[in-house]
């Protein structure tokens, strides 16, 4: 399951996107720090192609894969000392697989700007230097023991402690780990202490309605410009939450003929999972039988006892053969049956890695 927490200034638009993505109606009000308890929700993934597999195979219930929304609290500048609320629930977000930074690209008067006008290069300084801070924190006490343990001769501790330095260094500067240039076995030592800047980032541009429908405003050309310049390994999405609340009120059926109104061709919800699979390297399989078609989100490179694995660990250590056919095969073929019978269906081995939209049936023996 794909985790994103969501960050940003207060009143940048982050409850208002947590409510039109979940509906679980978290608190979203035109002050600073409305969000005192983190709010968590479970939000379905769009995919078609699930609806398609169902309406073939008539199964007893169909499962969506599903992407888990934590919004905490708005950071504010100085909150690694201690300012604001965001601070304290930073932990919250720690588990999460990538960092949604909502960033504000609008002009309103009538909605405050907690640093006085809006400036969405300025606010991602700000995020981020909150966010070196914090985790330099977790750095440094790893990086005292490291160094403790090390001049007793532990072997461990001693090869611990390049990368730690290298990340302290980095993180004493207010910058984020993505400007550290680390190896991927500094990453990995690193890894355990769940660092928030080692986190892919994705920009969620809060823009007004006029900019979704046509070109994009000098508010969010700055933030990528600013982006591209620093070699971010980031990706913005635009979005605007008071048409997401509009969709959230409305039937699922409604929803494509309002979007087509306005012009947009998709969602805000649509494009920032999206956006979140591919800056995760992840992707969709199907699951297709009589009681359950599912779709299981896996990463891009997996192998098939892997992506067993993520239904149950049995499946990955018991594995035997991967019964599969591609997504367009099984449609063509109106299911399992007509694609046996055109020779379609593949049997394939430990080797053998997934592809998007493979529909599989698993072999195993424990």
């Amino acid at each position: 399951m794909l985790s994103l927490g969501i960050v940003g200034l207060p009143n940048v638009g982050k409850s208002s996107l947590f409510n039109a993505l979940t509906a679980a109606k978290a608190e979203a009000a035109n002050y600073p720090f409305c969000t005192v308890d983190p709010n968590i929700g479970m939000v379905e993934v769009p995919d078609a192609r699930l609806g398609r597999l169902s309406g073939i195979v008539k199964p007893e219930k169909t499962v969506p894969a599903v992407v888990q929304f934590v919004d905490i609290a708005g950071l504010v500048k100085g909150a690694a000392q201690g300012e604001g609320l965001g601070n304290k629930f930073l932990s919250n977000i720690r588990e999460t697989d990538a960092v949604v930074h909502v960033v504000r690209c609008f002009e309103d008067p009538d909605v405050t700007h907690v640093m006085g006008r809006v400036d969405p290069v300025r606010d991602r300084e700000v995020i981020e230097f909150e966010l070196a801070l914090a985790d330099l924190s977790s750095v440094e006490k790893r990086l005292d023991k490291a160094k403790r343990a090390a001049r007793t001769g532990d072997k461990e501790a001693q090869a611990e402690l390049p990368a730690l330095e290298k990340a302290n260094a980095a993180l004493a500067e207010g910058k984020a780990l993505w400007h550290a240039g680390l190896a991927e076995a500094e990453r990995a030592v690193l890894q355990p202490l769940q660092l928030l800047t080692l986190k892919p980032v994705l920009y969620a541009a809060n823009v007004t309605d006029a900019e979704l429908e046509g070109s994009e405003g000098p508010h969010v050309q700055a933030l990528r410009a600013a982006i591209a310049r620093d070699r971010e390994p980031a990706e913005v999405v635009t979005f605007s939450a008071k048409i997401e609340a509009e969709l959230a009120q409305l039937a699922p059926g409604d929803r494509a003929e309002f979007l087509a109104s306005l012009g947009i061709e998709s969602a805000g919800l649509d494009r920032i999972i999206r956006a979140g699979y591919h800056l995760l390297g992840l992707q969709t399989y199907f699951t297709a039988g009589e009681k359950e078609v599912r779709a299981w989100t896996i990463h891009s490179g997996d192998t098939a006892p892997r992506a067993a694995g993520v239904i149950h660990t049995d499946f990955e250590r018991g594995f035997i053969r991967a019964e599969t056919a591609s997504y367009d095969d099984f449609v063509a073929c109106d299911g399992w049956k007509g694609a046996r019978e055109r020779g379609v269906v593949r049997s394939e081995g430990k080797d053998y890695v997934v592809q998007d939209g493979d529909v599989m049936l698993f072999r195993f023996n424990v």
